[in-house]
Order: C-alpha cells, then structure tokens, then sequence
C-alpha cells in the first residue's frame, strides 16, 4: 500500500470513529446508566440475533469469555438481555432482549434519526453510506475471524 491511500485508509477509520463518538454521546440524554463498548457490542448483536448462543456472541462481538460474561451479566441486571433453555439441548441456553430492550431500541431509534435528520438529506447518499458501512464492518469481521491469534 503506498502512502497516498495508508493517509485516506486513515482519514476514513479516523472519521468513521469521530461520527461515532458524537452518535455514541448524543445517546447519555437517553439514560444514565453507564454502557461499555463492550456492553453495546453484546447487545447490538442480541438484538440483530434473537435466540442466539452465548458462544456465537461471544465470537461476533469478538470478546474473550470473561469480558462477554461480565457484558452479559450487566445487561441482565439492567433487565435488558433473559435467557431461556435451548429447546433442543436444555444445557444450552438462548440469549433474548427484553421488552426493555426493545424499547430502549426504539427510543435509540428515533434520537438517532432525529440527530441525523437534516445531515445526510439526499436518500440516495444515506443509501450508499449504510451500504458501504455495512460492507466495511462485514470485511472487518471476517478479517478479524481469520487472524492466526484467534
């Protein structure tokens, strides 16, 4: 890679992390309870998974199992993550957002969209930035799933 896109690579990574860092700061009017980036990962995913296995969010949110135990106890105590017994295998259990969750999702919802409103106006442009987004994070995870450290 040479020097000329090493730069725009990081101008792109360093403005993907300044839009989310006033995304992530407008969400404290929402509640005052504390989130890690952890916190947020496990129940992002939970929310976009229904049903899933404390394993496969372990490994999409790319945690180590103390880091993930401790995100998804926090979150059952905030009444924002249950738990129910696989039907198929009662040793195994099924992660679900709660009522609350949900929401805390729409609320989360409609602050963003408001926050947004106004920012991006041309449908089109908001179209090809969530699929461009959606793209970076789909090869972001899959570069991460093949490291040798994994």
């Amino acid at each position: 890679m040479d020097e000329d896109e090493k730069a725009r690579l990081f101008e792109l990574a360093d403005l993907i992390a300044a839009v989310g860092r006033q995304i992530h700061a407008s969400k404290e009017s929402l509640n005052r309870e504390s989130w890690t980036a952890g916190d947020i990962a496990v129940m992002r995913y939970i929310d976009r998974n229904p049903g899933t296995s404390a394993r496969a969010a372990a490994e999409a949110t790319q945690q180590i199992s103390s880091n993930f135990s401790r995100s998804l106890r926090g979150l059952e105590n905030k009444g924002l993550v249950h738990r129910e017994p696989d039907p198929e295998d009662a040793r195994r259990v099924r992660l679900y957002p709660t009522e609350r969750a949900q929401e805390n999702l729409r609320r989360l919802s409609d602050l963003w969209s408001d926050l947004l409103d106004g920012v991006v106006t041309d449908r089109a442009e908001v179209d090809a930035t969530i699929a461009t987004l959606r793209h970076i994070e789909t090869k972001l995870a899959e570069k991460a799933l093949a490291r040798p450290d994994r």
